[in-house]
């Protein structure tokens, strides 16, 4: 599993992000390749605007509370956070705690 989700991993992890707060330009472009945590730059993320009060993450890392800390340090408050995405592999409806066979196309 740290493989595919671990600090070190190359697997892109996609997640739906509902925050509270208001994010500037400036802050938009830092959560995408502007920060560091605990004196590490992080690596570059795509962060996109879904919708008024929900933001997109595709992250290549996966440190501990990673997208908390970094809209923390853009002034934004995560209210609900969703991994919808492990590479490939696209969650879907999954309820929680339910896991099912990968697909030809979903390898890692």
């Amino acid at each position: 599993a740290r493989r595919v989700i671990g600090e070190d991993s190359d697997v892109d992890k996609e997640y739906l992000v509902r925050v509270e707060g208001r994010l500037s330009d400036d802050g938009l472009k830092l959560l995408n390749h502007g920060l560091s945590l605990e004196g590490k730059a992080l690596k570059p993320a795509k962060v996109t605007w879904q919708n008024k009060d929900q933001l997109r993450f595709i992250l290549r890392e996966g440190k501990k509370r990673q997208i908390r800390r970094m809209c923390e340090l853009v002034g934004l408050k995560v209210v609900g956070l969703k991994r919808i995405r492990i590479g490939k592999v696209v969650l879907g409806n999954l309820p929680a705690g339910q896991w099912r066979y990968l697909g030809d196309t979903e390898q890692f």
